[in-house]
């Protein structure tokens, strides 16, 4: 999680700096190596002002955002230096059944089920794009069996919402009033604003385009949740930090 980074930043450079230049130490030497994906994250290029292309102008707001944005170039410098065939993702927001419960769209589903309050940082106002699990994983298949080594691509659609927007329309798919659901409190050190992804690289390189709408996507982890509910209910929607 991006914001309990602060409380433990070590842990997060040890997975994310040091675990990654031990893998890429694995990898560069491994005999067969077709390509390596390396899923890393839009928070490296922190609050975008207009929609952006791929690159590695980085710059991060929170020691999350600063661990991604150093494992990112140091697998750049072992492509660029040994010829490491990796490949760098950058999703949106990825949403869907099964994922882990103190995500937004689960736990705002899971709350709004079990008549729990749900807290909402700042208000919602930061803007996303959400990602279904199936487009992401679709476009994750194409850029490892046909992308270009050392390249980045994005995976993201160009339609924008705000968190409260987001919840808003959860609200409206349970039938739970949203002013008595939500509770503002306060948002997170270093929140980035919006991440505006632009992904028509992938779609003319790779003719990848995302197929499943917003409305559609709620609706299939509403149902998931939906089934689920009891086993749901009785676990964690908090984050609990491990090392």
């Amino acid at each position: 999680m991006v914001g309990q980074s602060w409380a433990n930043p070590e842990d997060w450079y040890d997975t994310n700096v040091v675990g990654v230049a031990n893998l890429a130490k694995t990898l560069k030497d491994l005999p067969g190596l077709q390509r390596y994906v390396h899923v890393t994250t839009p928070e490296v290029y922190g609050s975008t002002n207009g929609w952006i292309k791929e690159s590695f102008d980085f710059h991060p707001s929170t020691p999350y955002a600063v661990s991604r944005a150093a494992g990112d170039w140091h697998l750049k410098c072992i492509f660029e230096e040994f010829g490491l065939p990796v490949v760098f993702t950058r999703a949106a927001n990825v949403y869907g059944p099964g994922q882990q419960l103190y995500r937004i769209v689960p736990r705002a589903i899971l709350s709004a089920l079990l008549g729990r309050r749900l807290p909402l940082e700042g208000g919602g106002l930061s803007t996303r794009s959400f990602m279904h699990i199936d487009d992401v994983a679709r476009a994750t298949q194409m850029i490892a069996e046909n992308g270009r080594d050392g390249e980045t691509y994005h995976i993201s659609t160009d339609r924008l919402v705000t968190i409260r927007g987001l919840v808003e329309q959860i609200c409206g798919l349970t039938g739970v009033p949203f002013e008595s659901f939500v509770e503002v409190v306060g948002d997170r050190p270093g929140k980035d604003m919006a991440y505006q992804l632009d992904s028509s690289k992938i779609q003319h390189e790779l003719g990848w385009n995302p197929e499943i709408s917003l409305e559609d996507g709620l609706l299939d982890t509403l149902a998931w949740a939906r089934v689920n509910l009891e086993e749901l209910s009785k676990l964690p929607v908090t984050y609990s930090h491990k090392k």
